[in-house]
C-alpha cells in the first residue's frame, strides 16, 4: 500500500467554516494541505482556511477571482510536492455556481449561445409527480430571457476552469509525470434550464439532474474509449484506493473500483447493471409569502410560483443500465406514493412515464430493489441488479417499444 500526500483547493461545502463545525480552523482529518472556501460560492470577496488560517480576499481579478487563485495554489502544489511520492490532489471550483461572475477578459463570450432546446424544454409534464405539474407552460418570455442569461454566465465561467486544468496538465507534462498521473475529471450534478417548464435547478430525479461527466486519463488506459458501465460517485474512493495500491475488498464501502472498467479488464456481466438514486426534499411548514396557493412547503420559488423543491420532493429510484434494458424507476415519498418509470432507450428525454401501463410484477420487484438498495452497506450493495443477464424475462412484455 502506498502513503499518499494529499492537497485539498476547493470551494468545500456549503457550511464549511460554520462556528458550531469549528470554524475555519477546523481541517478534516487526512489532509496535508487544505484549502476550504468559508459557506457557499463566490468568485470574489471570500475567505479561505489555508490549513485552518483565515485568509481574506477582495475583489481585485489579479489577486483574488477565486478560479484563478485555486489554478495557481496547484500549480504552487505541483512544483513542490516532488519531495514526496506519490501524491492526491483535489481541486474544485466555485464555477459555474452562481453568481456566475466571469473573469473580466471572458465576459462577452458566447453573446448568442441560448440554452439547449431539447424535446423535453418548455413542456409540460402531465404525468409526472405534481412539484413538474405545477410548472407554468409555456415559460414567460421573462423567465426564458433570464435561463438564457444564466446559460451564457455559467459559460463565460467555465472559460477559466478550462484554463485551470490546462495549466495543470502543462504543468505535470513539463515535469514529466503526466503519463504516470490520472487525472479525474467529473461534476457534483447536473442542472436543468427550462426542462419540463422548470427554469433552474439540480433537484429533481430526470437525466439532466442526475448525470454528470466522467473524463479519465492515466497509466494502462487507452485513449478515445467510452465504456457504458454504469458507474457511480461512491465508485470514486473505492478506484482511487485501488489506484494506491489498497485492498478494497477490505473496506466496508459501498461502491466499486472501476480502474479495471478503464484498463479493459472487466466483462459487463461481472458489473452493476443499476445503482440508487435518492434525494431528501427541503421545504418548511411555513408557506412563500409569494405563492400563498401553493400550501406549505415549498422553496426555492421563482417570481412567477414555478418552485424547485419541496419537502415531500423526496424520492428513490433504482437507475439500471444493461443489455437487456435502459429505465429509470422512481417514487416518491408523499400521501400518493407516486411513481414515475421511463424506458431511456425509447423515451432518452423521458417525456412519457409508463407507470401505468406495466406490470404491477414489474413495480413490485422495483420496490424491492429500491428498498434493498437503501438498506445495503459495503459488499451487499455490490449485488447484481434485477436486469442481469442471469435474469431470464422478456422486457418486452414490459416496456413499450423496448428491443432486445
Amino acid at each position: 500500500m502506498c502513503t499518499l500526500k494529499s492537497v485539498y483547493l476547493t470551494v468545500s461545502v456549503f457550511q464549511y467554516g460554520h462556528s458550531d463545525a469549528g470554524g475555519v480552523e477546523h481541517v478534516p482529518p487526512g489532509w496535508n494541505y487544505w484549502v476550504g472556501l468559508e459557506k457557499n460560492s463566490k468568485y470574489y470577496n471570500y475567505t479561505l482556511s489555508i490549513n485552518g488560517k483565515a485568509k481574506t480576499h477582495g475583489a481585485d481579478y489579479s489577486k483574488d477571482y477565486l478560479t484563478d487563485v485555486l489554478a495557481n495554489m496547484s500549480l504552487d502544489f505541483l512544483q513542490v510536492k516532488s519531495s514526496f511520492q506519490p501524491f492526491f490532489m483535489m481541486v474544485s471550483t466555485p464555477a459555474p455556481h452562481s453568481p456566475w461572475t466571469a473573469a473580466p477578459q471572458y465576459q462577452g463570450s458566447f453573446n448568442t449561445t441560448k440554452a439547449p432546446r431539447d424535446p423535453n424544454f418548455n413542456v409540460h409534464g402531465k404525468d409526472k409527480h405534481w412539484l413538474i405539474r405545477q410548472a407554468k407552460t409555456p415559460m414567460s418570455n421573462a423567465s426564458v430571457q433570464f435561463l438564457d442569461d444564466a446559460f451564457r454566465k455559467r459559460w463565460r465561467t467555465l472559460l477559466s476552469v478550462d484554463d485551470l486544468v490546462e495549466k495543470i496538465v502543462k504543468r505535470l507534462e513539463v515535469r514529466g509525470e503526466l503519463d504516470n498521473t490520472y487525472i479525474f475529471f467529473t461534476s457534483d450534478n447536473g442542472y436543468h434550464m427550462g426542462q419540463f417548464s422548470l427554469p433552474l435547478d439540480k433537484r429533481q430525479l430526470y437525466e439532466f439532474d442526475i448525470r454528470v461527466p466522467l473524463m479519465v486519463r492515466g497509466p494502462n488506459i487507452k485513449p478515445n474509449q467510452t465504456s457504458q458501465m454504469l458507474v457511480a460517485n461512491v465508485d470514486l474512493g473505492p478506484t482511487i484506493l485501488d489506484i494506491a495500491g489498497y485492498n478494497v475488498n477490505k473496506t466496508q464501502m459501498d461502491g466499486m473500483s472501476f480502474l479495471p472498467v478503464m484498463e479493459g479488464k472487466m466483462n459487463s456481466s461481472s458489473w452493476r447493471t443499476d445503482i440508487l438514486v435518492e434525494y431528501e426534499g427541503e421545504g418548511s411548514n411555513v408557506s412563500d409569502p409569494a405563492c400563498p396557493l401553493l400550501g406549505p412547503g415549498v422553496s426555492e420559488c421563482f417570481p412567477d410560483c414555478v418552485c424547485e423543491d419541496s419537502y415531500n420532493n423526496t424520492y428513490a429510484c433504482v437507475r439500471t443500465v444493461a443489455p437487456s434494458a435502459n429505465l429509470q424507476y422512481c417514487e416518491f415519498d408523499d400521501n400518493q406514493v407516486f411513481v414515475e418509470v421511463y424506458n431511456v432507450t425509447a423515451d432518452p428525454y423521458q417525456l412519457t412515464n409508463i407507470a401505468a401501463s406495466i406490470g404491477q410484477d414489474f413495480l413490485e420487484k422495483m420496490n424491492h430493489r429500491v428498498m434493498m438498495l437503501q438498506s445495503c452497506s459495503g459488499q451487499s450493495c455490490r449485488t447484481p441488479g434485477v436486469y442481469d443477464p442471469r435474469y431470464t424475462f422478456d422486457p418486452r412484455h414490459m416496456f413499450p417499444g423496448v428491443d432486445r
